[in-house]
């Protein structure tokens, strides 16, 4: 089994995508105005928007309404990142703290609300698990 993406629903995909790709660096495939793909090293962050929801049972994904899963981003260096995104995220959930498993993280909130961490391999034990 491969690991192929995490899909935000949400009522803005292209507010949504323009949001990942000045956090990602990367330019979002915007296949229809209802979906957009980010496609990173390791995954993929897919965009649809609520219109494609009945196309997996009327009900199933609710819009801005997570409260239970991190959209997670290995970065080279969480401090750097923290400065270049001052000024665009504004308010975060959590500077750069350095967690008990060895990762310097950051968290912050998309534009419906979900919650992103960025976050560096500090420890030798870290970094090592990064590397399976």
């Amino acid at each position: 089994m491969i690991f192929a993406s995490v899909r935000i629903i949400t009522i803005q995909v292209g507010r949504l995508a323009d949001f990942y790709e000045q956090v990602t660096g990367q330019t979002a495939r915007r296949y229809t105005p209802d979906f957009a793909e980010i496609v990173l090293p390791g995954a993929t962050l897919a965009i649809g928007s609520a219109a494609t929801v009945k196309l997996f049972g009327e009900g199933s994904a609710e819009p801005a309404a997570n409260r239970t899963a991190i959209v997670e981003f290995r970065v080279d260096d969480v401090d750097a990142e923290f400065a270049r995104l001052q000024d665009m995220i504004g308010e975060f959930v959590q500077e750069p703290t350095t967690m008990p498993w060895g990762n310097r993280s950051l968290l912050f909130r998309d534009p419906d609300g979900t919650l992103v961490n960025l976050f560096t391999p500090i420890s030798a034990e870290a970094t090592a698990r990064q590397q399976r």
